[in-house]
This record gives C-alpha cells, sequence and structure tokens, in this order.
C-alpha cells in the first residue's frame, strides 16, 4: 500500500460534499472517479495530493511516497521557460536540470565567456554522472507529443491550453509513486488522447484520476471510485464494468427503499390513530419513527438528472453554407466548405486544436462573418449556441434568475409545461441552491447550468462546441440521451471520442490548411478510414508517383460501403418520391374540387399533410443516400 485514505469528510458551510471516504491505493492502480459535477471529485483529488484531511478523517502516505499532482488549473511561473516549468521539483536531479539549462541559456548569450563555458561544461559532468540527460531528454519528448515545440518560450507567452499541457507534461516527467491527475484530456486532441493512454498504461506506479472522456477511462482505468449523494462506492474495474455494478447497485438499493417505504407506511398509520392512544405508546417507538421518517426524506430528495425536450418545428431550409472561406494573419482556416443542414442531422466536427473547429461554429451561429460565401438560416431556425466559455455576464445574478432570463417555463413535445425551478431541479439544482449567485457554484456547475439555459430557449438546432469538457460523465449520458430525442439538428466539435461514436452520423474533419472533408458514420468509421489513408500513404512512399499516392489517399478517404438495403432503397427512392408527388396532385385536384363539402374537405386537408410529411421525409433520405452514394463511390 502506498497511500490510505479514512474517513475523510469535506463540506463547504451547510453544504456537504462527501462524508466517511475510505479506501486504499495500492501500486499498480489505476482509479477513475466518476460523480456529478458539484459532488467534489476535485476537491478530494486536491485533499489527497496535499495530505490535507478536510473536515475530517485520515490520508496517511507511505514514508517514501512521492507524489505528483495536476489540478484543473495548475499554477506557473510566468518568468520560466518551459523546460524550467516542467523541471520544476525537489529532487536534486531536477534541481540539476534546473541549473543547467540556465546556465546554457547564459552559455548561448554569450558565447565567448569563457567563465560561462566553464560552468556549463562543469554541469554537463554533473549531468553525466547522475544520468539526467535521459529525464531531458524525455522531458522534451514528451512536450513535443503534446504540441509544445519552443522549450525555451517564457511561459508567460502561452495560453492557457498550453501552460496546462506543460504542467502536465511535468508531472508525467518527475518520477512520482501516485500521480494524480483532474481531467488531463481537456483542449486536447484525439490523436494526443490516444498517446496519452498508452503512456498512461505502461506506466509504473499509482494513478488517480478525474476524467470525462469514458474511453480513455475505460482503456486506462483498472478501478473506479463513485462519489454519490456525498457517499463514497468502490468498484473493481472500468467504466464498462463500473456501469454494470453500478446498475446491480442501485437495484438493490431501490429495493431496499421500497421496503422501507413500506414500513414508513404502516409506523404512519400506528402513530396517527390519535392523541389519546399515543399517550400509551412506546417512545423508543416514537424516536425510530422520526429517524425512519428522515430516512425516506432523504431517498426522496436523491434524485438524478433529467433532460426534458422541447424544440420547436423547423421548416425546409435548416441552414445551408455555400462556398464558405475564412483567412486570419494569412492562415487560412476554412476553404471552400459548403453544406446543406439536413433536419435531423446528426454532425461530428474533429481536427487538430486551432484548426478552425470554433471558427467555422461561430459562422454557423451568426457570430462571425466568412470573408467568402454566405450562410442561409431558414425562417423556423432557432439555434442553440453551446459555447465552451460559460457566458455568465453578472456573476452575482442568482441561479434561478439566470434561467429565467431567457424563460420561466418550457412546453415538452408532448406539452407538458415546466417551469424554470422545475428545470433546475432536474438538472440537479435543489430549491436551496437556485437562490445562490452563480459565483458560488463549481467549474462544473457552471457548464451544467449553461446547458440548462441554452435549452430553455427551446433551439430546434443545436450548436455544441466542446460539449465534453467539464461537464461530468453522468450528465454526458443523459445529454446523449436526450439527443436521440431531440427533434431536429445537432452539429458538435469534440475531442471525445465516446461521445462521437454515441451520437454522429457524419463527421467534418479539419485535415489543415481550411481543408473540411466530409464523412458519413460515426467515429470510429473515420478513425479506421483515416488510419488506411495513412497506411496507404506510408506504404506508397516506396512505390509510385507523388501524384498517385495523393490520388490514391483521397480515394481510400471515400471508401464508406454502401449496404445491400441501402443500395435497394437508393435504387427504388426516386420512384416512390415521384409517386407521393403524383398523390399530391390527386389531392390537390380532389380539394379543389370538394366545394362546400366541409367533411370531405377536413378529411383530404388532412391527406394532403400526411403526403406532405411523406415527401419531406423521403426527399431528406434520398439526399442522405446520395451522399452516401457519392462517398462510396457508387456513381
Amino acid at each position: 500500500m502506498i497511500l490510505s485514505v479514512e474517513k475523510l469528510s469535506h463540506s463547504y458551510g451547510v453544504r456537504t460534499l462527501f462524508k466517511d471516504v475510505t479506501f486504499n491505493i495500492e501500486m499498480g492502480d489505476k482509479i477513475g472517479i466518476i460523480g456529478v459535477n458539484g459532488t467534489g471529485k476535485s476537491t478530494l483529488l486536491r485533499d489527497i495530493a496535499r495530505g490535507e484531511a478536510g473536515d475530517g478523517g485520515r490520508i496517511t502516505a507511505n514514508g517514501s511516497c512521492v507524489i505528483e499532482y495536476l489540478p484543473q488549473n495548475p499554477d506557473h511561473d510566468p518568468q520560466a521557460t518551459v523546460l524550467e516549468q516542467v523541471f520544476q521539483g525537489d529532487s536534486p536531479q531536477l534541481e540539476l536540470l534546473r541549473r543547467y539549462e540556465r546556465a546554457a541559456a547564459l552559455a548561448a548569450a554569450d558565447p565567448e565567456n569563457s567563465a560561462l563555458q566553464s560552468r556549463l561544461l562543469e554541469l554537463q559532468q554533473q549531468m553525466d554522472s547522475a544520468y539526467a540527460w535521459q529525464l531531458e531528454s524525455e522531458a522534451k519528448a514528451v512536450l513535443d507529443q503534446l504540441g509544445i515545440s519552443d522549450f525555451n518560450q517564457p511561459m508567460a507567452e502561452l495560453s492557457g491550453g498550453q501552460r496546462k499541457r506543460v504542467a502536465l507534461a511535468g508531472v508525467l516527467v518527475r518520477p512520482s509513486d501516485l500521480l494524480i491527475l483532474d481531467e488531463p484530456t481537456n483542449h486536447m486532441d484525439n490523436e494526443t488522447v490516444a498517446w496519452l493512454e498508452q503512456l498512461l498504461l505502461k506506466r509504473k506506479g499509482a494513478l488517480l484520476m478525474v476524467t470525462h472522456d469514458r474511453y480513455f477511462f475505460d482503456r486506462v482505468v483498472n478501478r473506479t471510485l463513485e462519489l454519490d449523494g456525498g457517499q463514497c462506492y468502490l468498484y473493481t474495474g472500468n467504466y464498462s464494468l463500473f456501469l454494470q455494478k453500478r446498475e446491480e447497485r442501485r437495484q438493490s438499493e431501490a429495493a431496499a427503499a421500497q421496503r422501507l417505504r413500506n414500513v414508513y407506511r404502516r409506523e404512519l398509520a400506528w402513530i396517527s390513530r390519535g392523541a389519546e392512544a399515543r399517550r400509551t405508546k412506546s417512545r423508543e417507538r416514537i424516536e425510530r419513527f422520526n429517524e425512519l421518517e428522515q430516512e425516506v426524506k432523504n431517498i426522496s430528495a436523491s434524485g438524478e438528472l433529467e433532460m426534458s425536450s422541447a424544440g420547436s418545428r423547423l421548416g425546409k431550409t435548416v441552414v445551408e453554407c455555400e462556398h464558405l472561406g475564412l483567412d486570419y494573419n494569412g492562415v487560412t482556416y476554412i476553404k471552400d466548405f459548403s453544406y446543406i443542414l439536413l433536419r435531423n442531422d446528426r454532425v461530428g466536427i474533429v481536427g487538430p486544436n486551432g484548426s478552425g473547429k470554433t471558427t467555422l461554429m461561430d459562422i454557423l451561429a451568426g457570430k462571425l462573418v466568412p470573408d467568402r460565401g454566405n450562410v442561409q438560416i431558414g425562417q423556423t431556425v432557432r439555434i442553440g449556441y453551446f459555447s465552451q466559455h460559460s457566458e455568465f455576464p453578472d456573476s452575482e445574478q442568482r441561479v434561478l434568475e439566470y434561467i429565467r432570463d431567457v424563460s420561466d417555463h418550457i412546453e415538452t413535445n408532448d406539452g407538458t409545461r415546466i417551469t424554470a425551478a422545475q428545470m433546475l431541479e432536474r438538472f440537479l439544482f435543489p430549491s436551496e441552491l437556485q437562490w445562490v449567485p452563480v459565483n458560488k457554484l463549481s467549474g462544473g456547475e457552471k457548464r451544467r447550468l449553461y446547458l440548462l439555459r441554452v435549452l430553455m430557449g427551446a433551439p430546434n438546432v443545436l450548436l455544441l462546441d466542446e460539449p465534453t469538457n467539464d461537464l461530468d460523465i453522468p450528465t454526458l449520458s443523459v445529454l446523449e440521451d436526450y439527443l436521440d430525442s431531440f427533434n431536429g439538428a445537432v452539429i458538435a466539435v469534440s475531442h471525445d471520442r465516446y461521445f462521437l461514436d454515441r451520437f454522429a452520423g457524419k463527421i467534418f474533419a479539419f485535415m489543415g490548411n481550411g481543408e473540411i472533408r466530409q464523412f458519413i458514420g460515426d467515429y470510429s468509421k473515420y478513425e479506421a478510414a483515416a488510419a488506411e489513408s495513412k497506411a496507404m500513404l506510408a506504404g506508397g512512399a516506396k512505390t509510385g508517383t507523388g501524384k498517385e499516392r495523393i490520388e490514391a489517399v483521397k480515394s481510400q478517404s471515400k471508401q464508406i460501403k454502401m449496404t445491400y438495403k441501402e443500395k435497394l432503397e437508393f435504387e427504388q427512392i426516386e420512384t416512390m418520391i415521384a409517386g407521393v408527388e403524383a398523390e399530391l396532385k390527386m389531392l390537390t385536384l380532389e380539394v379543389n374540387s370538394a366545394g362546400s363539402d366541409f367533411v370531405k374537405l377536413g378529411e383530404l386537408t388532412a391527406q394532403q399533410q400526411d403526403a406532405e410529411q411523406r415527401l419531406e421525409q423521403l426527399v431528406e433520405r434520398w439526399a442522405y443516400l446520395t451522399e452516401l452514394a457519392e462517398a462510396s463511390g457508387v456513381f
């Protein structure tokens, strides 16, 4: 055992995050923490990293245990270079590396200074003796993988995302027995996440982390710790096994809760027999009843996140992009991009950081005007834009007021009217939290609140820019279920492979230099096609001309197969469309000749509306199959 946590508790004022958390960490453990935002996941990591017992309990580390900790928002020295920041630490080897890097920088700036050159030579010999060159080489390799290439760049010049990647490189490189990571994959592209997966799988020592990336969680973790309702539950296994075991636990708890309610009903009947009879009742039994009543209230108070669909009707035109182009500072981010968004499209957008994904979303949302081309938005379209940065104009505003600014209620698809306060309850903001200023919420709670604000506008087109950043896994699961039943179009930028596989039917891939390629299928299909293209390009490097290799790769990227059923449907769908169009013409003639027969006129109008709806669905399906046929090379 390298560390033990015993009865650890933590509260903020009257709000208890977790209570009596107890578990051990062994060498080789890779523990993932899961729970709704606001349950204290980051607080638990911070308490363990600092060895602080919060409001009670004990954290005991092995005497020789070295801990490295990556918080969500790591501190940095603005005066330090990238390498100096990576080598922050107390070990003699890290101190030597820092002295060497400083001496090397001074010697490079003044190559004629013999004293500096002698000092550098002396430190090089010490590096040889301490075997420190390997650590420096490893640091540079890790930084390079994380997209940081200028090792001497001052930290003050880096963006927030770059600074976090430097901090991640530091904890990965510095030797430790226990590595604690809080959302390490945030703002990280898919290739880098895959690289980090392999690094952590091969790494010796223990790992404790919070992550929203479920594929990452599933592949790296071998133990799962769930924080739920202030309680801690520990499971052996990864995310897939956790889902199975949690369901078994919840079924058992539901049965126990039902038994408790049955006992409560009997005791309530007993205690309600009247004031005269109560005098003869056992004081102990009355006390047990009071305790039982509180337990039943606690069961009723513990809820799960719910999202209710409340979109509005979409017309024939949704969003049409024609030859979009945008450049900035000499860099092309979008080049000649055209697309017609269909009513029930589910589009995932992927690509390296800084390639222009958010730029495209801003154009679609009307927040940015392209340099070339235009975007046509349908008259019935109501766009809900969930941007990367939550919008809170007034940080002192109350939670309920923030939602009521958009609407004081929504009407669901089945006609149910739900107030803003009720929706907040469904989003796990109980009544006492609804009057708290938004600046008192955790980062994850703010994201969940911002998501509710977007949905309260009853959009029929959803634009989601990195929705998985800072949203917890339970919220993401409910969001995915919501998108399944959402009656409208959805476009989402995401690096979360699980989320993309779960919701996307098409992928827009930013390839660089403004090129956006369109793939039919989910992320796994896109990834497989991209891997085959890469392999073909690598294989073609030995044979064939450059032009042949490029054409082969372009051809490979389009190798998406239509199923036999889809081919058959594609062959027949134009005939079906023609049939419905002919039916509509006949119905129109009958309506015109119905005269004042209002009963017949009503029947014909209903048939006409049904035919129009079927025609619209067939045309949308035809557009999809045509796109699929082109991508798979059918014509």
